[in-house]
């Protein structure tokens, strides 16, 4: 029993950083680009029947689906960082609960999404921006990924999400890929003529599939662990207590809104395009998926070192929490400039890989120029954040999620809209996330410097 316990422990203690950082983030990054591998899949294989309102249905769902993430992080993020602030007290006590507490809220909250989802399916569709010639195929794509696939979906993330917490991100990653790589299998049987010819209800179909497998492996992993693993999802170890779900809450309610904000965004997005036709919205939801690369990305790295974070801010080995913190943001910024730049260079490249439509190419090039200028700042944007999310300052993430949206994404939509038409939405993020590059700099140096404060001052005293 004892050598899985310090196999676990010397990831966060004695494993030098680089090798920590890798160890943590590259399964990390895995896992968080499944559910953009999961759309770009459909998006791909839907778009080789070059049929723009198909593509088009999977972009007006995309929100939807982006509103799973408010469940994973209220529940994924925020016991997770309690679990691993409680790993490095040794307060296993604690560690159970908020695993247990995370598994069956998000098991409750997912069934609660689906029903929601499936009882106000006619105004949703109308919210989401689909008329008569999208509606059929936005419902059916709805009916797979959501209706049946909302559960499975966010118990994987949201147990990927805990067994990180205890080091171990490479099983995380197993399971979420797997799924993964499943569905990629049969996107083209479900959806091409040659298969079975569902079109966009096939990719949702196929999406719903794979969600239920992977959770199927999870499952059993944590059966089979379930002697040394510190994840536990007992009905017994369920609680109701004061400190456990203020602390999930504490860091998982800011991450959730943040997404919320997130999926606001994204239908405002589709809304500003839907006027000027099917080509546009389909370039616009390609162009998005895109983005989302880099985007994941950078959330896997600030989440893949969170409980490496709080695990040493617990323990208060604050000099290798901060070689964390900037190690973790040269290696993201420097790779996402290097997205950036390709993006910027080759963009019909990309947008070709799922359309030939020719309008629809020439939309998504210039969106995706525009989109790609914000990606070098998500670095420092995702990872600060991260930062407040690792140790418990969830006020601090909520404020910088109301600015990121609220404040200065979706004044930038309307905005640049108006200054210039269509083309204009494309940059709102960059501008917006500029300004909050810049902020999360100020913010975090002044919470490092508090930090060593607090540090040195029984030192002081003394």
């Amino acid at each position: 029993m004892a050598a899985p316990k310090q196999s676990r422990e010397a990831v966060f203690e004695s494993y030098s950083i680089p090798r920590a950082v890798v160890t943590l983030s590259v399964p990390t990054v895995l896992s968080s680009l499944v559910s953009v591998l999961y759309s770009l899949a459909d998006t791909y294989f839907v778009g080789l029947l070059n049929n723009p309102i198909q593509t088009a249905a999977v972009t007006l769902a995309a929100p939807v689906l982006l509103a799973f993430n408010a469940v994973n992080n209220l529940f994924g993020v925020g016991s997770s960082s309690m679990m691993s602030r409680a790993y490095g007290r040794k307060d296993f006590d604690t560690l159970r609960r908020s695993s247990a507490f995370g598994f069956y809220g998000a098991l409750l909250c997912g069934a609660l999404f689906s029903l929601l989802c499936t009882v106000l399916r006619a105004p949703l569709l109308g919210l989401l921006g689909a008329d008569g010639a999208t509606r059929a195929a936005a419902d059916s794509y709805l009916n797979w990924t959501v209706t049946l696939g909302a559960v499975p979906a966010i118990l994987n993330v949201v147990i990927a999400y805990m067994i990180r917490s205890e080091g171990a991100a490479l099983h995380a990653s197993i399971g979420t890929m797997s799924g993964c790589a499943l569905n990629i299998v049969l996107d083209p049987i479900f959806i091409l003529p040659w298969g079975l010819n569902l079109g966009a209800a096939g990719a949702a179909m196929a999406t719903c599939l794979s969600n239920c497998c992977a959770l199927v492996y999870f499952l059993v992993y944590l059966a089979a662990r379930r002697k040394t693993t510190l994840v536990c999802v007992s009905p017994k170890a369920f609680s109701l207590r004061r400190d456990i779900v203020g602390g999930v809450c504490a860091v998982g309610v800011p991450a959730s809104i943040q997404n919320l904000l997130n999926v606001t965004g994204s239908t405002i997005l589709n809304n500003l395009a839907a006027p000027y036709g099917a080509p546009a919205l389909a370039a616009m939801g390609i162009c998005s998926r895109l983005a989302m690369v880099p985007m994941y990305i950078a959330m896997g790295i600030s989440q893949g070192v969170m409980p490496l974070i709080s695990y040493n801010y617990a323990s208060r080995n604050l000099r290798r929490m901060k070689s964390t913190i900037f190690y973790a943001a040269r290696i993201c910024v420097t790779f996402l400039a290097a997205m950036a730049a390709v993006f910027v260079c080759f963009p019909g490249l990309f947008v070709r890989l799922f359309i030939e439509d020719t309008e629809t190419v020439a939309y998504g090039m210039r969106f995706l120029r525009g989109m790609a200028l914000s990606v070098p700042l998500l670095g420092v944007d995702f990872l600060s954040v991260g930062v407040f999310q690792a140790v418990g300052m969830g006020k601090q993430a909520l404020i910088f999620a109301l600015l990121r949206k609220i404040v200065l994404e979706i004044p930038f939509l309307y905005l640049l809209n108006r200054l210039f038409p269509l083309y204009g939405i494309a940059y709102a993020q960059a501008a917006a996330e500029l300004i909050m590059a810049i902020a999360a700099v100020v913010v975090l140096s002044r919470f490092l410097k508090r930090a060593q404060s607090e540090l040195d001052a029984p030192a002081a005293r003394l």
